[in-house]
């Protein structure tokens, strides 16, 4: 079972592959974790998850829409979004990282 992950390296590979902005490194039963890079001018194209969510800014501004409200998005900022929530982020002037962590499988 791996223990740790470089998400740098995963960052990278999303900047380079350009047909996805996110990439699920753990994907358990009970628990999914990734992370996500936007563009500006990038689409978030993601849909309402059948688990709840936790998302961590790493790097970026913007906004995060859940439930049709926008709220500022700027590093060290977490927000949670229950399942079956519309949620994107938008509006970023700069490179956004930011990761996630499902209570369960990344579906």
């Amino acid at each position: 079972m791996k223990i740790a992950f470089d998400t740098n390296k995963y960052v990278d590979k999303i900047t380079k592959n350009s047909n996805t902005y996110f990439h699920t490194f753990i994907n358990h039963d009970n628990l999914a974790a990734g992370i996500l890079r936007l563009s500006p001018g990038e689409k978030d194209t993601q849909t309402p998850h059948d688990s709840d969510e936790v998302y961590y800014v790493v790097k970026g501004d913007g906004f995060i829409m859940i439930d049709d409200k926008n709220y500022p998005v700027s590093p060290g900022m977490s927000y949670y979004v229950e399942k079956n929530i519309p949620h994107r982020f938008h509006g970023n002037t700069t490179d956004l990282v930011v990761m996630y962590f499902f209570g369960g499988p990344d579906t």
